[in-house]
């Protein structure tokens, strides 16, 4: 294929414009001497916009562009699973300090291929040719790409093969191990399918409160500070989904090192091994070029499309699409793009729309059941939730955990506000419960909520008139409040029992806590004093979460039943 060469005419920091390129709206151009990767954002009058992911110091007008004829691609194959990436899918980890200038491809390997089918089989797009054992967890398989079907005419036997070798030739078409696929286009797959069950992540405030599905999507606003890096960390490392994709999108570099390290020691309780074992790093840190971060949350995208593709299902973690929408404001402001609110380009409502639309339940192109969930942290600047990341993401995103401030520097993790925080999902989660033996999910999630919603009125009022002199009634649903925030949804990512709850375990601390309550009010319409009750220590409610295991929902209740114990002991 012939290409096209330019010359470079100006260079304003990442943005370079060059003349004499017969180039396409993103196409992939090399810049410079040393093959600087870049990507055309704009064409007028024969010159040509290029946005560069590295660093341009020392690039100068005259020197070579060259066109590719390709668009920004990603090279989808075995070895991803494990290891840490840029933002354009170039390997990082085992590299040394740093990469070369202009270097793309990450270096091959060789993999031991196992055939699925037989030379003379019919196959279809999405059909497996073979496996790959990609890590203790994840069963790499080899896909018929996207519109080739026909019969298998060639096929590599069992043995070892490099990531780039051809496995097949179907149709005349040669397939490789690893296979090209341009980020910003949606992978197919047969059919969208409704959500139908939920995402458990471990973390009682989000899977009892504002749950989320498998397939569904969520943002996580908040101000400095309040946890939202640690919040997705603990969801990235006990949410029950196959692959974990977690981009690192403009945040520090110490915090990505940190998901690495935890991720490594951590153990898989489903295989025993690394939890490092089914995860992908995405990392375009704040020291990163700044435009390499634009690209990073397609990469992300592309790679959870690609395991979905293969049956899995796949959470991905972005943190922040903040820092990613400011990246779409450099660009907008060195291409000088009419800004619109808060300066950021004017497509960027579109763009975030079109981000958490990849999120989703599919019927695969092999007829398969497989999903993508999408976490978002959003970094509004001084914790204004109207600016406009926040703004747009609530409109796309089917659950919001917003983080209060206040509970956060209270030291009350996660933080997450049931003042602000919503969900759309609880009427799916709520069937998926009653399908599988526990019909009251929904009355309890309604009770408890409507319980801190009143207790955050009362709480108002007694700030005026004091907490004495309000009715008992009121005084016990205090009471009962504060055991709901610091037994049920207050959880400790320190204490090995606390870190990640198991649903069985959840299920039964709220109960718990709803069942002495409503204990504490019938003694009181029986006549009990309400000092009598005041004096029962209730301290054995919010410590079952620290002394029951992970999974001990036996234990938990245990304590409701020597508290029964002692609350009819007061008749």
């Amino acid at each position: 294929m012939a290409v096209s060469a330019g010359t470079v005419r100006r260079v304003n920091g990442p943005v370079v414009e060059v003349e004499g390129l017969a180039a396409a709206m993103q196409e992939l151009v090399e810049v410079g001497h040393d093959g600087l990767p870049g990507e055309v954002i704009g064409i007028m009058d024969g010159v040509a916009t290029v946005q560069v992911y590295e660093y341009t110091g020392g690039l100068r007008p005259g020197d070579p562009a060259r066109a590719t004829g390709l668009p920004l691609v990603a090279q989808l194959g075995p070895g991803l699973i494990g290891n840490v990436f840029d933002g354009m899918l170039r390997r990082l980890s085992g590299v040394g300090d740093r990469l070369s200038a202009g270097v793309f491809a990450s270096p091959s390997a060789r993999w031991r291929f196992t055939p699925a089918v037989q030379v003379g089989d019919t196959v279809e797009a999405g059909s497996v040719l073979g496996t790959v054992p990609e890590s203790a967890a994840i069963e790499f398989r080899a896909l018929v790409p996207a519109g080739v079907s026909g019969q298998v005419e060639w096929l590599s036997g069992p043995g070892d093969v490099e990531s780039r070798a051809t496995i097949a030739r179907v149709s005349g078409q040669d397939i490789p191990l690893t296979q090209p696929w341009p980020v910003r286009r949606p992978r197919p797959a047969a059919s969208r399918l409704p959500a139908d069950a939920p995402l458990a992540t471990g973390q009682r405030a989000l899977d009892l409160f504002y749950p989320i599905a498998h397939g569904s999507s969520a943002a996580v606003p908040g101000g400095f500070g309040t946890g939202k890096t640690v919040l997705l960390q603990q969801v990235a490392k006990w949410c029950d989904a196959d692959v974990i994709v977690y981009v690192g999108c403009g945040e520090r570099g110490n915090e990505m090192a940190d998901v690495l390290d935890e991720l490594s020691a951590l153990m898989d309780p489903r295989t025993g091994e690394s939890l490092l074992d089914r995860t992908v790093l995405v990392a375009n840190t704040s020291n990163m070029p700044v435009l390499a971060r634009e690209a990073s949350i397609y990469t992300g995208a592309t790679v959870a499309e690609f395991y979905r593709d293969m049956g899995y299902h796949v959470v991905l973690v972005a943190d922040s699409t903040s820092r990613w929408a400011e990246a779409l404001r450099e660009v907008g402001s060195r291409t000088r793009e009419l800004p619109a609110e808060e300066g950021y380009p004017a497509g960027l409502a579109s763009a975030l729309a079109a981000f958490y639309e990849r999120a989703g339940r599919f019927r695969t192109l092999a007829g398969g059941d497989a999903s993508i969930t999408i976490l978002g942290a959003v970094s509004p600047p001084g914790g204004d939730m109207t600016e406009p990341v926040s703004a747009h993401t609530r409109r796309f995103v089917r659950c919001v955990w917003s983080l209060d401030p206040d509970l956060a520097y209270a030291r009350h993790y996660p933080a997450v506000s049931w003042r602000d925080s919503s969900t759309r999902d609880a009427e799916v989660v709520a069937a998926w419960h009653r399908e599988h033996g526990n019909p009251v999910w929904a009355e309890r999630r309604d009770l408890a909520l409507r319980l801190l919603a009143d207790a955050d009125n009362v709480e108002s009022m007694a700030e005026l008139i004091g907490e004495a002199s309000l009715p008992e009634g009121q005084r016990l649903m205090l009471r009962a409040a504060r055991m709901l925030r610091e037994g049920v949804l207050q959880q400790s990512s320190l204490n090995p029992n606390d870190t990640y709850s198991a649903p069985a375990k959840q299920d039964a601390l709220l109960e718990l806590v709803l069942r002495v309550h409503d204990r504490c009010l019938r003694l009181l319409a029986s006549g009990v004093p309400f000092t009598s009750l005041e004096g029962v220590d209730l301290s054995a409610v919010t410590r079952a979460k620290d002394v029951a295991g992970p999974d001990d929902a036996a234990a938990v209740r245990a304590v409701g039943d020597r508290m029964d114990e002692v609350l009819e002991g007061l008749r």
